[in-house]
């Protein structure tokens, strides 16, 4: 086409709310299941068009691989992905019946002596990964694999043998907690906020909350980040905030957090959207693809994150 044909071509408008700015930033750079995803939360969308999508990464050993989770390449299961699947299902509705036995079968194939989740598996060797997820032959119990999972579970009620030791794993595992760092933070409020127990999940909570606030894991003022440590390993700048762990106001970390500090953090995550209508990954980026693929997903959380909040996003 020649320079003056193109110049002749209609513009197409773009679009104004924070919504439809990420609504086209999804059809532009999203998998399917981030599309479905998207089309379900925030278009009146079906559930079953994302357990479709969310079907193609399915094994026959009930995990979930085929980089699900974006950060972990190749075919095989692995419990970083099937606690991915399994927040997928839980979001809209579905996580129970069959399917779910299936994963649980699989979580007890994968479990080390304790009964947790390592937070990968061996068999990810010779697969492209992430260097801040290494692969070693005897992984560890993790309490980042293991809390988002059971405490999914308990949320939608589902019980099964794994459950029980895994369940005490992480009581354990945050009982015992002197120093820590945000994601394995996030990883303890997903399971306490669905602990069947909830007298000892508030104190557990409360007691995790001084400690994130002594050593400063959560930015309190995003006008002033260099006051904040970031945690080693993480990536320069790669901080933290308060809807971080409280991804809704129901969640038992949201009592760590004045209403100003919760405010200025989500005010924070609302203007973080960028020109082409995503949300930026504060993690390390190691390759193109993973990046690429993660933004929508990150996207479509920050959305839910603000709209749980009761911030407009449409």
């Amino acid at each position: 086409m020649s320079a003056t044909g193109a110049s002749a071509l209609p513009t197409t408008p773009q679009p104004c709310s924070p919504l439809a700015r990420a609504e086209h930033f999804v059809w532009l750079t999203a998998r399917v299941l981030e599309q479905r995803r998207f089309a379900h939360h925030f278009l009146g969308g079906g559930a079953d068009p994302v357990e479709t999508a969310l079907d193609a990464y399915r094994n026959e050993d009930g995990g979930y691989g085929h980089a699900l989770e974006p950060d972990l390449r190749g075919p095989v299961s692995q419990p970083l992905h099937t606690a991915h699947a399994l927040g997928v299902l839980d979001s809209v509705g579905r996580c129970g019946g069959r399917r779910v036995e299936r994963v649980c079968r699989y979580l007890t194939s994968v479990s080390t002596a304790d009964g947790a989740l390592p937070a990968i598996s061996p068999s990810q060797r010779g697969y492209p990964a992430a260097p801040f997820v290494p692969v070693v032959d005897d992984p560890p119990s993790d309490l980042l694999a293991t809390g988002p999972v059971v405490g999914l579970l308990h949320r939608n009620e589902v019980w099964h043998a794994w459950l029980f030791r895994a369940t005490d794993f992480c009581w354990q595992a945050i009982g015992s907690l002197r120093t820590s760092h945000p994601y394995e933070v996030e990883a303890a409020v997903a399971f306490l906020d669905s602990a069947p127990d909830r007298p000892r999940a508030e104190a557990a909570a409360d007691r995790l909350g001084r400690l994130v606030r002594e050593k400063r894991l959560a930015a309190l003022d995003p006008d002033r980040l260099d006051a904040f440590p970031v945690a080693p390993g993480y990536a320069p700048g790669e901080h933290h905030f308060p809807h971080d762990f409280a991804r809704t106001p129901g969640s038992l970390a949201r009592a760590w957090f004045t209403d100003d500090e919760m405010n200025r953090s989500l005010d924070f995550l609302a203007d973080a959207q960028q020109d082409d209508g995503g949300w930026p990954i504060r993690w390390r980026q190691w390759a193109p693809g993973p990046a690429l693929e993660a933004r929508p997903m990150v996207t479509i959380e920050a959305l839910r994150t603000l709209r749980a909040h009761g911030r407009a996003v449409a």
